[in-house]
């Protein structure tokens, strides 16, 4: 996935406000990236637009080889179902459906049917989340760590080309918090998965084998795994910064 002097910008004149201004970045294939910044920073457009979320005023975003700055309603979000999963800090699961069901939604809104192979990943899936024994579970019988499990299982399913998790530990204990990170962090290791994740969380960023710094719209920092001290250090730098 890349952008290339990508910018989004809301109001115009004294109003105008650049929420991206001219972001150029490549997201590995493979790689757990981490998109950090103060509030404000543009770190959540920064994703939304990548994501075919919302549209970019201008530049150019890439995603699995399409244009996405280029595509239609449609196609974008054809796109998106194919080739995006989303884990988001609301878990965002189907209350009426089960755990099984929450996971195998992907492929009933693409019209596809689950062949053989992609059953096995799928039962891998839930035997690494820990989740055989709750699959038929609805969501209000599971806790929150599970919750968010079964929303990890939900995007790797397709095996998308990225996937986007937006503060994917901002509802978890501590301790479901590491599970749900490290689970991430294997996904991309052992499975090739890439992931971008927007986090204020050092601690969670610390997970990441790539921290990408935003501030006032600008990609500012781009750095390789760093500890949670050292990721707090830099922040608080570029809040001195602008204040």
């Amino acid at each position: 996935m890349s952008l290339r002097r990508v910018s989004r910008i809301y109001g115009e004149g004294v109003g105008r406000v650049a929420a991206l201004d001219e972001v150029t970045v490549d997201i590995h294939r493979g790689g757990f990236t981490a998109i950090m910044g103060p509030s404000g920073s543009g770190k959540s457009t920064l994703m939304n637009v990548a994501a075919g979320l919302d549209d970019a005023t201008s530049g150019e975003v890439t995603l699995a080889g399409a244009p996405m700055t280029h595509l239609d309603d449609d196609a974008r979000t054809t796109l998106r179902r194919n080739e995006i999963g989303f884990v988001f800090q609301a878990f965002n699961l189907v209350p009426t459906l089960s755990a099984r069901e929450n996971i195998l939604l992907p492929f009933e809104l693409a019209g596809r049917r689950v062949d053989a192979e992609q059953q096995q990943w799928i039962d891998h899936l839930v035997h690494t989340l820990g989740l055989r024994e709750r699959i038929e579970h609805r969501p209000s019988e599971l806790s929150g760590g599970q919750q968010q499990r079964v929303a990890i299982a939900r995007a790797l399913a397709s095996r998308p080309a990225v996937i986007f998790a937006d503060e994917p530990t901002g509802n978890l204990d501590s301790r479901s918090s590491r599970e749900v990170l490290t689970l991430l962090r294997t996904a991309a290791r052992e499975y090739g998965q890439t992931i971008a994740m927007v986090s204020h969380d050092p601690v969670a960023a610390s997970y990441a084998d790539r921290i990408l710094v935003i501030a006032d719209g600008r990609l500012v920092g781009d750095h390789g795994s760093l500890t949670p001290q050292e990721i707090s250090d830099l922040l608080i730098g570029f809040e001195v910064g602008a204040a």
